[in-house]
């Protein structure tokens, strides 16, 4: 496996890549056969972001982590990895599992009753298996302070949602010139919900 890194404020040191290659060492047990590896460091202000790019046997899987420590980044955007190894492996496990007609069912007695009546076929269907995890994984909530996500003068809308986008932030709070307090929140679809605190 080669990993390719690069550290964006940050040294990348031993430890680090022990790190990384210990976690994409496992992953690439679930994956099999050759894989390369491309790792982002990033630090910005308090938070640490980690990006990781695994691509084997043709398929690439990709794992972003944050976080205040750069172990925890590092394991998030590992799990993310892990996560999708585990479906792309039950994908193409699913893909190669297939109906075999019994031989009994084939031959030529079978498909006849002795009165010479022929015996109604039935269609063969397809059947999908689904291995559900034996533990589930519970994550303890990690609370982070985060002072960039609110603004501290007043804003139109229009600014705020500027602005959101531009500090690249999920949730983001403001007051508009009348002074009420506003909440916009960015959904997994992309969309932008606009909340009016009361």
């Amino acid at each position: 496996m080669s990993v390719e890194y690069t550290g964006r404020q940050t040294e990348i040191t031993p430890k680090i890549r022990k790190a990384v290659e210990s976690g994409l060492a496992k992953i690439n047990k679930i994956l099999g056969g050759q894989s390369d590896a491309k790792v982002v460091l990033t630090v910005e202000k308090h938070l640490h972001k980690v990006g990781i790019i695994l691509v084997a046997e043709g398929h690439t899987v990709t794992g972003v982590g944050r976080g205040v420590e750069l172990n925890t980044a590092i394991a998030e955007a590992l799990e993310h990895i892990a996560s999708q190894a585990t479906k792309q492996k039950d994908r193409i496990s699913a893909a190669k599992r297939r109906v075999v007609k019994p031989a009994w069912k084939n031959s030529e007695s079978a498909q006849e009753l002795p009165s010479g009546n022929p015996r109604p076929r039935k269609a063969a269907v397809d059947m999908v298996v689904h291995k559900f995890p034996a533990k589930t994984k519970t994550t303890e909530a990690h609370l982070v302070y985060a002072t960039d996500r609110v603004a501290l003068r007043p804003m139109s809308l229009e600014e705020a949602v500027k602005e959101a986008e531009f500090r690249d932030h999920d949730v983001f709070v403001f007051r508009n010139p009348q002074g009420k307090t506003i909440v916009l929140h960015r959904t997994k679809d992309g969309k932008i919900e606009v909340i009016e605190a009361p």
